[in-house]
């Protein structure tokens, strides 16, 4: 299409409104016709040849530009914001200051590129990859307090909360001002972590509350009343050795349905099992 030009888009029911409330005025199932008129387009601004000022004002245009970037953000498009940021940051393969001042500029615009890509990653649930572009900026500039706070953000939505205390603690270090939201972060990991705990401790609630050998001896009861009618009956109950194949398949569903995201609750779980089973040989 040149601009000026219109076209006649037809779609179906499930592109044209399956997933938006239907106009009143549309028949249910009915094909929607649109008529597209192309106003104008942008072509894409060859950086070649730029001076370093120039590069870098073209490059806030593309991050702050209200129809681009950080519009897009805060419309929830975060892959096409992530893709206007990341087309900054190949850009800038190709700039080189040329002083100690440029060189500043240059560092603290593409540190935060690099930041708006990891909060795009973390909002699409991509926490590794919004952990990873942290480390971008970390990496060169260990005190970046906005790149620790997002790191930590991201590592608390993976469940890695110890590093996400880490991260936020060391916010408070290097710069007090962040105190009050390194505080606030700190509260939401402690509660994640009691959620989590409370979770597990549930999963677990029983299964060890019993001696080796009674889970097993109570569900042989629940299956054969027969042993039962005898003992009642006077009949001299039959000694044998405790009968544990039921423990083991039970302790192996436990397991396979915990989160092993609590350091705490691992170590505590390694005691009681060790403790189990000196009781179960001796």
């Amino acid at each position: 299409m040149l601009p000026g030009e219109i076209a006649l888009v037809t779609c179906p029911p499930d592109y044209a409104y399956d997933k938006f409330p239907r106009p009143a005025n549309v028949p249910e199932g009915a094909h929607i016709q649109w008529e597209i008129e192309l106003l104008g387009f942008e072509m894409p601004k060859d950086w070649t040849g730029l001076d370093f000022t120039s590069i870098m004002d073209e490059a806030e245009k593309i991050r702050t530009q209200y129809v681009l970037g950080n519009r897009l953000f805060k419309e929830g498009k975060f892959e096409l914001a992530k893709a206007k940021y990341e087309k900054v940051l190949r850009e800038f393969n190709h700039v080189n200051p040329q002083d100690d001042e440029e060189g500043k500029t240059f560092s603290n615009t593409r540190n935060l590129l690099h930041l708006n890509v990891a909060a795009c990653h973390l909002k699409m649930g991509e926490c590794r990859k919004s952990i990873e572009t942290c480390n971008k900026v970390i990496e060169a500039n260990p005190g970046h307090v906005k790149a620790l706070y997002r790191r930590g953000m991201a590592f608390m939505a993976a469940g890695d909360f110890e590093e996400a205390k880490s991260d936020f603690n060391k916010m408070t270090q290097i710069d007090k001002s962040t105190e009050p939201d390194a505080t606030a972060a700190l509260v939401r990991v402690k509660q994640q972590e009691q959620e989590i705990e409370k979770k597990q401790r549930k999963q677990f609630k029983g299964l060890f509350d019993k001696k080796p050998g009674e889970i097993s001896e109570e569900e042989d009861l629940d299956e054969d009343t027969s042993g039962t009618s005898r003992e009642v009956a006077g009949d001299a109950p039959q000694t044998s050795a405790p009968q544990t194949t039921a423990f083991w398949p039970r302790l192996l569903t436990v397991l396979g349905r915990l989160e092993w995201t609590s350091m705490l609750f691992k170590v505590t779980f390694v005691v009681v099992l060790a403790y189990l089973l000196n009781r179960w040989f001796n």
